[in-house]
């Protein structure tokens, strides 16, 4: 425990200006780290909702008696937005509320009060962009409702009690307040505690605390004992604003699932809370996370989607205090009970959810689909997409905590060479800077970091280092004494820097909400602040959640001051986005804008796959945590995070051999893939089991390498129409209802299908294969075909897990596999080619520098595969991009091809009318077409002929 101790926590006093330095330090870590260590073992460290007075307050709302009405007296119109003042009849509490239609299927709801006594905070930067706005066709109003028309799409209010529906072509799929749940906690003066008359020659005796008088009294708010101030632990929250709590229900006619609101180490579809505590978004450090919870982890995104077989819609809360969430299913008592939705005579199934956040405003989007992959859309038109990463950031990452040195880290690199395995990016944990400083090397340990980064990029690799947020408090640190004068930290609420705990020792943090405090800290990252960094190095942003060891739950106090007087309680969620945000922008500066930045991130919230991707944060070296990676990823995918991945081989505790097989199989399959371990483990590349091994996790990576054109192709497809880049089964199979709850197996786009192995000695698992026997799915390896049943029991050994192409796809692949992914660049193509039973087939291949930004100035090739009976075709879908490319066409195999071909022949612009080499394999039902050789730039056509 004490090397524990010390390696959590250990910081270069050596280089200490003084002794007496060194020794608080080493107090201080060793305080911290038994924080960590309580963290590790016990729940008690977070917060239920009984233990959250506005949860609390929020969840003992009671169904069917909300106070609010809609005065249609004030309603006021334009062409895109409906306006009107909503009362709360025990308050007397008058708001603001908005409906705005929005374009693709979506409106906005925006609730604020309308004479607070100071503003209410409202959420930054996870919008991409003002939501583009549609025109209201039309609006009709009566005594019970006011109907706002916008398409295909309506939403009704109705005025007393206050509702909101939505339709989709006619049908009810979201009702806001149904229920009668909302609440919103106006802003208020802390009443003055009631005086009670002493009686003379009366005993005096202990009383409760007295009952206080509200200015507005009806909410409750005030006598709740966590109104005003709070404590957990030995934490007190001063409160000094008092209760604003807001709160909404949402309830889902026909929906059979709901699923998003990551992070949470759970099942992707979301279970009912009916009896345990509401899922929780609260970005935190959690130390050796419990699976099947919804206790809070690193991220937050407030977008649920709710699936039934007919339709698909989802709500974006937009708010980034801590939020509880609430769900209950048709199988809980008294759900259904408020909406009257009969369907021939019988209730359709429904689902409901429950938003209740600290503070901030109500707003909220609607997502109404009707498909899963329209309100997948919907959402990323809100807080954007991933852009485009360079190819090297879709290979193979090799991490640890910590490698030791410069000549360690050569050495590693070197290894992946000898033992003939592609490897693109090398890694470097906290122990690389002076001292636990950020922006600063190590001279001993890495004497020359730009020799090092050099001898990676001779061989087309990079370095990838971490820069957390916390700033170590060291007066011989440019970085502390300039945000010390500068005034750029987190301010305590007496308006002193706020100080906590961290690796550093005694920290503070950068108020990056502040435009003055991000324009600085990009700075740091310039080469000559940041020096022994080049072009090729990238970023790691970690513990932003931020992490404060001795903080209350491991993070900052809520009532520390941001800038423009903001309460950490409002931002929070938002931070580690603030730190992606500077951080992207810095990186584009450095390379002149460009070079596509690659940043990686443990805090996110919505909007945060526009600048970086996201890992599932300190998962273990056990069965469960490899399996709960798949339902993760697919939560973070859906709701906009693409760009995903887990720890291969588990952070913390060690893994046997076969556990390291399966779960490089599993992570070569995910789009983010990294190996990282916690600096206590033993080493773990990938040739120090045995020599089996070696070979097994060798063939994953050369796998995942060769599948790197249709990874590439995906994430263009994701950045310009945001559809995932992972999907869950019902997003292309919507009426399939075995599909719901599938959260082991995912699409890669639409073409793939994965099924790791997740549990220790098996010699078979079962698949579900979509399609209704419509479609048939191949053996990736053996092209064996299945799919004349949906369920099935597949036989697997160490060496293979079930993967499979679908019929109908054409899969682009490249397979000659290299060291990395800049040797692979010119090389040529494969198409793997799966006709249906109508002979047909479809595929998208993209292709640009791979780099650069220039793909935005039209350098690019988007290309159309087609096969339709005997002809095979590439043609440009955007006739206005271009792209030199030196890559070909080396080979395409043709998967349940026409019957009784010969021979063919290629016919394109620059070469003509060439004849192929073909040859049938009646084993597999596979022709071959032997090196067509035409460039893929050139439009062609090979006719294969009898």
């Amino acid at each position: 425990m004490l090397t524990w101790l010390y390696n959590k926590g250990r910081i270069s006093s050596r280089r200490s200006e003084n002794s007496k330095m060194a020794s608080y330090t080493l107090i201080g870590i060793f305080l911290l780290c038994c924080t960590v260590l309580v963290t590790a073992v016990s729940r008690d460290n977070f917060k239920s909702c009984d233990q959250s007075s506005f949860c609390r307050r929020c969840r003992k709302v009671e169904p069917g008696k909300t106070p609010y009405e809609l005065l249609s007296s004030t309603v006021s119109y334009n062409q895109t937005t409906l306006s009107a003042d909503l009362f709360n009849k025990d308050t007397g509490i008058v708001y603001i509320l908005k409906l705005t239609a929005l374009r693709d299927n979506t409106f906005r709801l925006h609730i604020n009060e309308k004479a607070p006594l100071h503003a209410r905070y409202e959420v930054e930067l996870a919008l991409q962009a003002e939501p583009q706005v549609s025109k209201i066709d039309s609006i009709e109003k009566s005594e019970e409702s006011i109907t706002v028309k916008s398409g295909p799409n309506k939403a009704v209010l109705s005025v007393k009690p206050f509702k909101v529906d939505l339709y989709s072509q006619d049908e009810l799929v979201i009702s806001a307040n149904a229920r009668g749940l909302m609440r919103f906690e106006h802003i208020r003066t802390k009443p003055e505690p009631k005086q009670e008359p002493e009686q003379d020659g009366a005993e005096k005796v202990e009383e409760p605390k007295p009952e206080v008088e509200s200015e507005h009294p009806g909410d409750g708010a005030d006598s709740d004992p966590g109104a005003w101030e709070e404590n957990f632990k030995s934490h007190h929250d001063s409160k000094p604003l008092g209760p604003e709590a807001i709160a909404l229900d949402f309830s889902f006619p026909g929906a059979e699932n709901v699923y998003g609101i990551p992070e949470h180490a759970d099942s992707l579809a979301l279970k009912s809370t009916k009896s345990k505590d509401p899922y929780r978004l609260y970005n935190l450090d959690v130390f050796e996370y419990e699976l099947n919870e919804g206790m809070s982890l690193y991220g937050a995104v407030p977008v649920l989607y709710a699936h039934g077989k007919e339709k698909t819609s989802g709500i974006f809360w937009h708010n980034a205090a801590e939020t509880w969430v609430d769900i209950l299913s048709t199988a809980d008592n008294n759900v259904v009970e408020s909406i009257v939705n009969f369907v021939s005579g019988s209730k359709k199934p429904q689902v409901a959810a429950h938003f209740m956040s600290e503070s901030g405003v109500i707003d909220v989007f609607f997502l109404l689909g009707p498909k899963p992959l329209d309100a997948f859309r919907q959402y990323t038109l809100l807080t954007g997409t991933a852009p485009l990463p360079q190819t090297f950031a879709l290979g193979y990452h090799q991490s640890r905590w910590n490698y030791n040195d410069q000549d360690d880290v050569q050495q590693i690199a070197d290894s992946f060479d000898r033992y003939d395995m592609p490897m693109d990016v090398m890694w470097l944990d906290i122990e690389y800077t002076d001292g636990k400083k950020y922006f600063t090397w190590d001279a001993r340990k890495f004497p020359n970091p730009v020799e090092m980064i050099h001898n990676l990029t001779s061989k087309g690799r990079k370095l990838v280092v971490i820069i957390d947020p916390h700033i170590k408090r060291d007066d011989g640190y440019n970085v502390h004494t300039d945000a010390t004068n500068m005034g750029l930290y987190v301010k305590n609420k007496d308006g002193k820097d706020y100080e906590g705990w961290c690796w550093p020792g005694s920290s503070s943090y950068l108020d990056l909400f502040d435009p003055k405090v991000r324009e600085y800290y990009m700075t740091r990252y310039d080469f000559n602040n940041f020096q022994g960094t080049t072009k090729d190095v990238y970023i790691w942003n970690d513990m932003n959640e931020p992490s404060v060891f001795n903080g209350p739950e491991i993070t900052m106090p809520k009532d520390v001051i941001h800038y423009g007087g903001w309460e950490h309680r409002d931002v929070h969620n938002a931070y580690g986005l603030m730190q992606t945000v500077a951080t992207y922008e810095a990186l584009m500066r450095r390379s002149e804008r460009s070079l596509r930045p690659f940043i990686l991130t443990r805090s996110h919230f919505a909007g945060s796959q526009r600048y970086a991707a996201v890992w599932t944060g300190d998962n273990m070296a056990e069965w469960d945590h490899l399996k709960a990676s798949f339902p993760m990823c697919l939560s973070l995918a859906i709701s906009g995070i693409s760009f995903c991945g887990a720890d291969v081989g588990g952070f913390f505790k060690n893994p046997d051999a076969e556990l390291f097989v399966r779960w490089n199989q599993a992570g070569a399959w995910l789009p983010f893939f990294r190996q990282h371990s916690h600096i206590e483990t033993k080493r773990r590349e990938p040739w120090t089991f045995n020599d089996e091994v070696t070979q097994i996790v060798r063939e994953a990576l050369r796998l995942r390498y060769s599948y790197l054109p249709l990874w590439y192709t995906l994430f263009r497809e994701h950045e310009v129409n945001g559809t995932p880049v992972l999907r869950p089964i019902w997003a292309h199979y919507p009426t399939e209802v075995e599909a719901f709850g599938i959260d082991e197996e995912l699409l890669v786009g639409d073409s793939i299908l994965v099924r790791p192995v997740f549990e220790p000695g098996v010699t078979d698992v079962t698949v579900y294969l979509p399609g209704e026997g419509k479609v048939s799915w191949y053996d990736i390896d053996t092209m064996q075909q299945h799919g004349q049943q949906s369920t099935l029991t597949v036989p697997v050994t160490l060496h293979k897990i079930p993967v499979y192409q679908r019929s109908g796809s054409i899969v682009p692949r490249k397979m000659r596999i290299r060291r990395s992914t800049v040797a692979m660049k010119n090389d040529p193509y494969t198409l793997v080619v799966i006709a249906d039973n109508n002979g047909k087939a479809t595929g998208t291949l993209y292709i640009d520098d791979e780099v650069s930004f220039e793909y935005r100035n039209g350098k690019y090739l988007y290309l159309r595969l087609s096969l339709v009976g005997n002809n095979l075709s590439s043609k440009i879908l955007d006739k206005v991009a271009s792209y030199e490319t030196k890559s070909c066409l080396e080979r395409v195999d043709i998967v349940n091809p026409p019957k009784g071909i010969k021979s063919a022949h290629l016919t394109s612009k620059n070469l003509g009318k060439v004849a192929l080499e073909t040859k049938y394999n009646p084993h597999n039902n596979v022709l071959v077409v032997r090196k067509p050789s035409v460039n893929m730039g050139e439009e062609w056509t090979i006719e294969l002929l009898n």
